[in-house]
């Protein structure tokens, strides 16, 4: 194989298109601290890069997982490297190696500008650190790998939902913020929906390969539904960690600036607009009544989460200015 398709296999590998889903935590969390005049670009830049690490690393320990059970020889998606024959296992064992020490040393000089002299803050997120190596890892790698026991939905919502977000806020503000926590669970669950999406694509192949995941357990139809709540309940959720922003108490206000009203109106509008996207692919995925109707759907459903955390960081933007 040569050296430019060696390397094409290596970005299909690493699989990018993941890239924006992982960092949608990032950016909220960050944009949020932003709001309360704690932001820092140092930190923002480190976590985007210690995000985009972990997110590369468990996509190369997932390929490698699956590679080696042979769960991807029939799937319905894309073929990865080990199953498609670009990448040997011994290549990417080492790939993984070296990306678990890019990750580990990006988290702990992120952590160390955040945290400074201050050893136990500093200690216990490097603990955190070695837990998500570990986490990314053991997702589809190892003897158990809980990926194929349906708690991949579990990992999901913790880490690109609760950790991202409220972690990400805690590096600027060395708090505990819990007005955070309607915005981080909503993620979290959106992010899973992701999964959910592609568990219910790949669900003949998974059920054949004997992995548990949420939809091989549920089934087809109840999948559907289960996807439904993990879309429709941000939508609330949002609407609740937004009320407390100026956008409501604003909302009877009467001023004479007419910038300073538009400026009210238009943030009020990015969280509806943050939210249109969903109903599409609700409906979408309504219409769907084959597994693998839902590929487009999946890339769709991704990059309308991270537009969720792009709008949703604007609107704090533009809530600073009130704040």
């Amino acid at each position: 194989m040569n050296s430019k398709k060696k390397f094409k296999s290596w970005i299909s590998a690493a699989r990018i298109e993941t890239i924006p889903l992982s960092i949608s935590g990032i950016i909220i969390g960050s944009f949020y601290s932003f709001f309360l005049q704690k932001f820092d670009i140092v930190i923002f830049i480190l976590a985007l890069l210690t995000a985009i690490s972990y997110q590369v690393l468990s996509n190369f320990a997932n390929d490698y997982g699956d590679g080696i059970l042979g769960t991807d020889d029939n799937r319905i998606g894309p073929k990865r490297s080990i199953a498609s024959g670009e990448i040997s296992p011994s290549e990417l064992k080492k790939a993984i190696l070296i990306n678990i020490f890019i990750s580990v040393s990006l988290s702990y000089f992120l952590i160390k500008y955040s945290f400074g002299t201050n050893y136990y803050l500093l200690l216990i997120f490097l603990i955190l650190s070695i837990f998500s190596v570990v986490a990314a890892i053991k997702y589809t790698m190892g003897k158990s790998p809980y990926g194929y026991k349906g708690f991949g939905d579990i990992f999901v919502f913790i880490f690109f939902g609760l950790v991202s977000v409220m972690g990400s806020s805690f590096l600027y503000t060395l708090k505990l913020d819990f007005n955070l926590l309607p915005i981080a669970i909503s993620l979290g669950l959106l992010c899973v929906g992701v999964l959910n999406l592609n568990n219910i694509r790949d669900i003949e192949n998974d059920t054949k390969m004997n992995k548990k995941t949420i939809p091989t357990r549920i089934g087809f139809k109840l999948s559907k539904y289960y996807h439904f709540f993990l879309i429709v309940l941000p939508f609330a959720l949002t609407i609740i960690w937004s009320n407390q922003f100026s956008i409501y108490d604003y909302a009877t206000y009467e001023s004479d600036n007419l910038k300073e009203n538009f400026e009210i109106s238009y943030n009020h509008f990015l969280i509806i607009l943050s939210l249109i996207p969903f109903v599409f692919h609700l409906i979408k995925v309504h219409f769907a009544k084959k597994p693998d109707a839902f590929r487009p759907l999946l890339k769709q459903l991704a990059l309308s989460v991270f537009l969720y955390s792009i709008l949703i960081a604007i609107f704090l933007i533009n809530e600073s200015k009130f704040f």
